[in-house]
């Protein structure tokens, strides 16, 4: 079993994340391997709104890891797995690069119809001067 979470928006990119075995006690990461309850807090900064992205792995613990057998079969198998890992890891950044993307295009939007806008008030501006100047050159 395995947490992967990233803050995606919001505050400083802090958040709190407390993993709880069945017993009650607290787990680490790498040993994590019976089902537990996580809890996200944003107890530092709690009237900031943040989100979180965050995927639940959920395997089967390896058997037989302790036979020094090398088979073809089993060689297939550790292959499969690891290319299983690989696909899992590029999934997730491949989420995490669509949200990152679309945060990206909401500041682009943002910023781009700001600088319009600024275009145009300074079009406005030149637009106020020249014609309260001309007047008075040409009487």
């Amino acid at each position: 079993m395995g947490l992967i979470f990233e803050m995606v928006e919001g505050g400083f990119l802090d958040i709190s994340v407390e993993i709880t075995g069945p017993g009650g006690n607290t787990h680490s990461l790498l040993t994590l391997m019976e089902p537990s309850k996580f809890c996200f807090s944003n107890g530092m900064s709690t009237m900031t709104p943040k989100i979180v992205m965050f995927t639940i792995d959920v395997g089967e613990a390896p058997i037989g890891q302790d036979i020094k057998i090398e088979t073809p079969q089993k060689k297939l198998e550790e292959m499969i797995n690891e290319l299983a890992v690989a696909m899992a890891a590029v999934k997730h950044e491949q989420e995490s690069m669509e949200i990152q993307e679309r945060i990206h295009r909401v500041i682009n939007n943002n910023t781009n119809s700001r600088g319009l806008w600024s275009f145009f008030k300074a079009f406005v501006l030149v637009h106020d001067i020249g014609t309260d100047i001309l007047p008075e050159e040409i009487f």
